[in-house]
Formats: C-alpha cells, sequence, structure tokens
C-alpha cells in the first residue's frame, strides 16, 4: 500500500520526517521507511493555500471592469486555479496524490488547515483515496509519533471542511462585490480606491470608529468625592465616603446638613477581616496571549502569532490556534511529572506544589479541537534559547510562566474593611495584608496587576476617633483607545457591546467576531488598507477609514452581532445541521439588498464633508513627472494624472522597509531624504542610505556620504 501524507508546509513536513526511523530528501517530497507504515510512504507539502478562489474576469470577461452594473458576481460554479509561483510543488503533491492508495492529511489541525488540504486533493482529482486524519497538538517526536499510529478516519473531519469552505466562498461573494460597490459609490463622490470591505474586517473597523468617536466627542465632566483622614489611637488612615457630587454646592450642602466640620469626632462602626484566596490565571488560549503580549511587550498580534508559531515548530510549546483555557488530564500529567525541570529553567522553586489537577484548569469537557497553549515536554537548552528572538523568548517564558501558576499554591491575603462613622456619614476604608505570595511570586512582574499593599492600624468596634474632612475634585474621562492587545479581546468579547439578549447569546456562542487563527489577520488587513494606524500601541481610524464608517453606519456590515450570526450558521455546517448552499443562498440576498440600497446611504453631506478630509489627508506632495497630486493608494504612493498617462509611484516599502510618509514628503520636495535606517540586503543584512529621484524618475539608493 503506498501512503502519501500531506503538510501544510515544508518545515511540518519536516517535523514529521525527522519523527520516521528513516527519511531522504527529495524534490517536493520525503522517502520515509518507518515500521508505523505499510508499503511505500512519502510525506510532501504545499505552501500554505496551493489552491486559491480565481478572479472574476477568469468567469467572465466583462467582470474585469468594477462598475455597478457588472454587480452582483455569483459565479454558478466556484472555480480555482494554482498560481503560477506554487505550480512547481503542486504538480508533485498531485502526481503523488493520485498514486497513492492512501492519504493522510497532516496539514495543522483545525477547520482552515482541512480545507487547505481537501481543496489541493480535489484540485489534483484524488477525493476517491481512501482518507485518514493526523490530529496532534505538539510536534515533538514522540506526539507526532502517537498521532501517526492513531490515525482518524477523514469523514470524520469533512463537515470541517465545508465549514472553512464556505467561510472562503462568503468572503469572496463579499469581497468581491461589496468592495466593487463602495469603491465604484465613492469614486463618484470624488475618491480614489479601492475600498476594500470584509466580512468581518469592516465591523471590526466600525467597533474601532466608535469607539474614537466616543473619545472625539466626549465632554469631561466635573465631579466631588470627599475624603477623611482618620486619627485613631494606633495611627492614621483614609476613608472614602460612596458617593459622588456633581457640584461643589451639593457635597457642602451635605456636610453643612450632617453638621460635619473639621477635626470632627467620630466612632468605628464595623472591623471586619476577612481571608480571601484568589487561583493563579487560566492557561493561555492565542487571543488572551496575544492581547498580554502587546500589553507587556507592545508586540502586535500578528508578531505574537508568528513567534507562537514559530515556538510550535521548536518543538517547545503547544499548537497555538486555540481558543481553549483547559488542558486534560493527560497534558497535566507529563506538565507535572517535567515540574522540576521547568522550575530549573526558570530558576524559582515552588514550596508545597499542587500535584492534583484543578477543574479551573484541567477539564476534558472543555477540551474540543485543541487545549491551552502550555510548554511541551522539551525544555530548550541554552544554544537553542540563543536562537530565538528576544520576542520569542520571552513569549516562551510567559506561557511557562503561566503554565507553571497552575501548580502553585493561591494567593493568600487578609482583606480588613473599616466603617467610620462621623455625625452618621459612613466612611470606607479597605486595607490588604498578604499572607502567603503563592503564583504572584511567578507572575507578578508579568500579567498581573501590581496591587499597593495598605496596611491599616489595629483598631476596634466602638473606638472613638478624630477626622480632618478633605474635599477632592475630579473629571470623568472618555474610554481609552484601543490597543492592538484590547482589540482582540473586544473583537472576542464584542457581545458585551451589543444591546439584544439575542445577539449576545450568538455573539457569546460564536466567541465574538472572527476566530482565533483570524484575529491578527484580519487587523493587519485593516492596516494595510490604511483603514487604522498604530502609534504608541494606540489604534486610530484614518480619514480613509471613516469614510467607509460612514457608508456603512446604517447596513448589517456595522454590526457585530449581524456578522456573528454568520459565525453561528457556519458552525452549523460543521455540526451538520446547516448547509454550504442555504448559507451562500443568503449570503446573495444580501448582497442584492446592499447594491440596491448602498447608493441612498451614501448620499449624505457627512459623507461628502468626510471625503474633503480623506482626500487632503492622501496628498502627499507634488508629482516630479506632470505636477499633479500624489496621493496614499494603500500599497503604493501614486500620481493622480495617471488618468493622464502619468506612471510615477513610489513603493511604500523598499528592500523590507515601510517609508515613513515624512520621507517621502522629503523626497518629493527635495528628489531625497536624509539616511534611512533598516533597509535588508537579499541576506537579511540591515543598512542605512538616502533615497533621491533619479534622471529618469525613478526611486533609488543614495549612498553618498556627505
Amino acid at each position: 500500500m503506498k501512503t502519501v501524507i500531506l503538510a501544510e508546509k515544508p518545515s511540518q513536513a519536516k517535523a514529521y520526517a525527522e519523527a520516521m526511523q528513516k527519511s531522504k530528501k527529495q524534490d517536493g517530497y520525503f522517502e520515509i521507511q518507518d515500521p508505523i507504515f505499510n508499503g511505500e510512504t512519502m510525506i510532501t507539502w504545499g505552501f500554505g493555500h496551493l489552491v486559491s478562489p480565481v478572479s472574476p474576469e477568469i468567469y467572465k470577461d466583462e467582470w474585469k471592469a468594477w462598475c455597478l452594473g457588472n454587480l452582483p458576481m455569483i459565479p454558478e460554479r466556484f472555480q480555482y486555479e494554482v498560481t503560477a509561483d506554487k505550480k512547481k510543488q503542486f504538480n508533485v503533491v498531485a502526481k503523488l496524490l493520485k498514486s497513492a492508495d492512501q492519504i493522510v492529511i497532516g496539514t495543522d489541525a483545525d477547520r482552515e488547515g482541512e480545507n487547505i488540504a481537501r481543496s489541493i486533493i480535489s484540485h489534483a482529482n484524488a477525493e476517491e483515496k481512501t482518507i485518514k486524519r493526523l490530529w496532534i497538538n505538539s510536534l515533538e517526536v514522540a506526539e507526532v509519533r502517537k498521532g501517526f499510529e492513531n490515525l482518524r478516519p477523514g469523514e470524520d473531519f469533512y463537515t470541517s471542511y465545508l465549514e472553512a469552505q464556505t467561510r472562503q466562498k462568503s468572503d469572496w461573494l463579499v469581497g468581491m462585490n461589496i468592495s466593487r460597490l463602495y469603491t465604484v459609490l465613492l469614486q463618484e463622490k470624488g475618491l480614489d480606491g479601492p475600498f476594500s470591505v470584509g466580512r468581518v474586517q469592516t465591523p471590526t473597523l466600525y467597533m474601532i470608529y466608535q469607539r474614537q468617536q466616543e473619545i472625539e466627542n466626549f465632554i469631561p465632566e466635573p465631579f466631588y468625592e470627599v475624603f477623611a483622614d482618620i486619627q485613631s489611637k494606633n495611627g492614621t488612615f483614609q476613608g472614602k465616603y460612596k458617593e459622588r457630587f456633581s457640584t461643589k454646592e451639593e457635597l457642602q450642602a451635605l456636610l453643612q446638613k450632617k453638621g460635619i466640620k473639621q477635626n470632627q469626632p467620630g466612632v468605628i462602626q464595623t472591623v471586619e477581616t476577612k481571608e480571601k484566596k484568589q487561583a493563579a490565571p487560566v492557561l493561555f488560549s492565542l487571543s488572551d496571549l496575544q492581547s498580554q503580549v502587546n500589553k507587556t511587550y507592545k508586540a502586535s498580534p500578528a508578531e505574537t502569532l508568528e513567534a507562537v508559531q514559530a515556538l510550535y515548530e521548536a518543538k517547545i510549546l503547544t499548537y497555538p490556534r486555540t481558543d481553549c483555557h483547559h488542558i486534560t488530564e493527560g497534558e497535566f500529567g507529563y506538565l507535572a511529572n517535567n515540574l522540576s525541570s521547568y522550575e530549573a529553567h526558570l530558576g524559582i522553586t515552588i514550596e508545597n506544589p499542587l500535584l492534583e489537577p484543578r477543574k479551573r484548569f484541567v477539564d476534558g469537557k472543555k477540551v474540543q479541537e485543541h487545549y491551552a497553549i502550555v510548554p511541551t515536554k522539551r525544555v530548550p537548552t541554552n544554544d537553542e534559547l540563543a536562537k530565538l528572538s528576544p520576542l520569542q523568548k520571552n513569549i516562551y517564558e510567559m506561557v511557562l510562566r503561566r503554565t507553571v501558576g497552575m501548580f502553585a499554591p493561591d494567593y493568600i491575603f487578609d482583606e480588613t474593611t473599616i466603617v467610620t462613622d462621623l455625625n452618621g456619614l459612613l466612611f470606607k476604608t479597605v486595607g490588604k495584608v498578604e499572607k502567603h505570595n503563592g503564583w504572584r511570586c511567578l507572575l507578578s512582574n508579568h500579567d498581573t496587576k501590581e496591587d499597593e499593599e495598605t496596611t491599616l492600624p489595629i483598631v476596634t468596634n466602638g473606638e472613638a476617633v478624630t477626622a480632618t474632612i478633605k474635599p477632592k475634585t475630579g473629571e470623568t474621562k472618555p474610554p481609552a483607545y484601543f490597543t492592538e492587545g484590547t482589540l482582540i479581546t473586544a473583537m472576542k468579547n464584542a457581545g458585551k457591546s451589543v444591546e439584544s439578549k439575542e445577539d449576545k447569546e450568538i455573539l457569546k456562542e460564536t466567541e465574538g467576531i472572527g476566530t482565533e487563527a483570524t484575529r491578527a489577520s484580519i487587523l493587519e488587513t485593516l492596516k494595510a488598507q490604511s483603514y487604522m494606524e498604530v502609534s504608541k500601541n494606540k489604534v486610530v481610524v484614518t480619514e480613509k477609514g471613516k469614510t467607509l464608517c460612514l457608508a456603512i453606519a446604517k447596513t448589517q456590515l456595522s454590526s457585530p452581532a449581524f456578522t456573528a450570526e454568520w459565525e453561528s450558521y457556519l458552525k452549523k455546517i460543521h455540526d451538520g445541521s446547516g448547509t454550504q448552499e442555504v448559507f451562500l443562498r443568503n449570503m446573495e440576498r444580501f448582497i442584492r439588498h446592499l447594491i440596491d440600497t448602498a447608493r441612498a446611504t451614501i448620499d449624505s453631506e457627512s459623507i461628502m464633508q468626510q471625503v474633503g478630509k480623506t482626500v487632503s489627508a492622501n496628498a502627499v506632495g507634488q508629482c516630479p513627472i506632470c505636477g499633479d497630486v500624489i496621493r496614499d493608494l494603500g500599497k503604493f504612493y501614486g500620481c493622480r494624472g495617471f488618468k493622464n498617462g502619468c506612471k510615477f509611484s513610489i513603493p511604500k516599502k523598499i528592500a523590507g522597509k515601510t517609508l515613513p510618509k515624512t520621507a517621502v514628503q522629503s523626497l518629493l520636495s527635495k528628489k531625497k531624504t536624509a539616511k534611512i535606517k533598516g533597509f535588508k540586503k537579499k541576506d537579511g543584512k540591515t543598512f542605512e542610505a538616502a533615497l533621491m529621484i533619479d534622471a529618469e524618475n525613478k526611486v533609488s539608493f543614495s549612498f553618498d556620504k556627505k
């Protein structure tokens, strides 16, 4: 029997080959010899999506033109293609698949991985073969071998493929039709395109826009509070009256009514001390890890995913694209057995570790496709650590500390609450005294808030005290701007922002908008489309982004709840209670409705005002060839005179370096920039150089030392 194993990418195939007794590298595949398999065995690979949906003009020549008359574009049957740069490897894969008796899908163990593999198999006309599924959470040799020894039936995962393929088709329909719709309508208003619209990216953008509007329209209001410095026989402490006042006069009126004066006598009404315990934080899902890394190290969610993927491929962390906070008893067992190695790596020792599984962390019923992100059995050596990037090292340690915290005792402290009566006004004081640091010795400097310990003097019920009254003025504050980390969390918890109980339930069921695997790429898309920018870790919507938000404000594209309804039905396809045909019919109806109604919503004064702001914001300088305006066109800066034949443009990225807007402005006004650092050679080494517009009106490097 001939077995062909299909991996998602070369590094994954290499990890599988290294787990076998013998392997020999060939052009595009490995030959394998191992008693796990009977007969001839090969491992081959894709480059992610070897097979992709075709562009509109492949269906019909007229669909190449961006005009309203071509909408909607609804293919009778979706077609797929292999791009030219991937054809060589696809031909290798297809030949192997067609010659196989058994195909083992070894792509990433998630829905997208299933879609990647099945699309390749379908395009290779190998669907009639016997199909098995490899399902593992780690690339360690023992786990890989265990997975191959216990392959699952391929049909068990077919609905995962249908779900992912339906998502892919619906995203094509929305992206191709609605992007063209709004691009054409906004071009009629005087804007250059394109305007990319997506099933998930657009409601995410609108969520950022709404927050920004709240901040920009926020009017601070003063408020007044009253505190008291309370002198007891054993020391001084501060109390606070529970209510706030909107005016200073209201506060003063209450103090006068109660006869409160400076050096006010009072009495301790109650003193209550309770011992409190806090368990360690739950284990990391991908979203939580992305949020924490962004908060601590200011890395973007995409950078975090790339780093944690590398740690997975290095076999020291488990599968990254998980939404789960739990592990099973199997993982707990190996983590407990390996605890001393983890402690040695961190340079700590946990006193009296908790070696029995607790449901907060260990619950097999809550582990579905993948468990939480935890370390593997394999602790990296110093040499291996030295090869990791700084971000990879930080993430590995963050995950390791969070996981080891599961074994540490609870954080225990005494919380004392004192209520002081000053002529009938009750002032509350809360203090905390730590008794056992527990897991905080691992995490206090990493992913917990440092609480200031407030030690209070010893007081007794009925004790007489004297208080000095201290009114204080404050001011209400707007909500905080999103960071990329808090935005990932907001996408996951989008249900908290909607009012409908039914919508809340849908968003809770679907875990918000987007998936663990896609949220980072959605934010990268919004940045690439120049809809949002990140400055000092603060996410802001650009003028172009605001224009799109105003255009879709009254449509369902602005609603996280509507997006979640789509996700909810996609899950029904996965569990077999829904069909791709029904979903795509509903998507088609939605697209037709939007095409019929979009013009009416876009014809408004507010849109025209915003268009003017966007045009101004996009202008970066004057074209050195024709003198027209150079504008920001997303992936490059281009001349508005292109319609008249001017082809001058400046790429946004040169030699791996994204150009600052100020450098582009300098290049256009002075035909030369100052030296710019961070350009990359082909060997990966960096260099610095100025840019100049040469005699042929091309952008080139200048290494002039002057």
